[in-house]
């Protein structure tokens, strides 16, 4: 038994059965294809009526014709049951509307910057993008606190090694969308240069060698 303080894990939320909203990265994301702005309005109200009650409030992206929704509880850098608890809620709402989620459109894009010291470059980095350091150890990382810019992290490599690309991209899916999205970029032209890690990330590469991660929480502890 967990108290609505505690962070959840992936299987745990997966668990919950939110038909509506995925796990990615320390959120719960919901895209809510309203087709209209009208009714978007009327969608965020009733999701702002509902957060001002339990005094928890999501991040609302609202645009021409859907709504997208992450869910965290900041004071314990995860997803909770107050997280999941509203996220059935704003489903229900979006259902009295009559407004149709679209669970694999949800997607997160981190940038890894490959480097033998990380400790040595993460201060510009941190300055000239405007990011601040999250995490602890060998894992910190560079967040963006208003969520609009890709979290960016480091990459150990080898000191002697002279990468030809420093920066590869991770892309975070859904599970379901994963395999599927690596099919699209191998039948556009890119690679399989390793499914070792496979459900958790599978690493392809473009035609000239440069490399892009397709992640999902499967097998993760975090």
């Amino acid at each position: 038994m967990t108290d609505d303080r505690t962070r959840l894990s992936a299987q745990q939320i997966e668990d919950e059965g939110l038909a509506d909203w995925r796990v990615l990265f320390d959120q719960l994301h919901a895209r809510f294809e309203t087709g209209s702005f009208a009714k978007g309005l009327e969608l965020v109200a009733r999701i702002g009526a509902a957060a001002e009650e339990r005094n928890h409030h999501p991040d609302i992206d609202l645009s021409y014709p859907r709504v997208v929704v992450r869910l965290t509880s900041h004071d314990t850098g995860g997803v909770t049951r107050r997280d999941v608890e509203l996220a059935r809620v704003i489903s229900e709402h979006a259902a009295d509307l009559g407004v149709q989620a679209d669970p694999a459109g949800v997607q997160v894009l981190e940038i890894a910057l490959d480097t033998a010291d990380a400790d040595e470059i993460r201060p510009f980095w941190a300055a000239v993008l405007g990011l601040q350091p999250r995490g602890e150890g060998d894992d910190v990382e560079l967040a963006d606190t208003t969520g609009r810019l890709p979290t960016l992290w480091f990459q150990r490599t080898d000191p002697h090694e002279e990468p030809r690309q420093r920066f590869h991209l991770d892309i975070r899916v859904p599970p379901e969308v994963a395999e599927q999205r690596v099919q699209a970029a191998l039948d556009a032209g890119g690679t399989m240069v390793s499914a070792r890690w496979a459900p958790s990330f599978w690493v392809l590469a473009d035609p000239q060698g440069n490399k892009c991660c397709v992640t999902t929480w499967l097998g993760r502890t975090d």
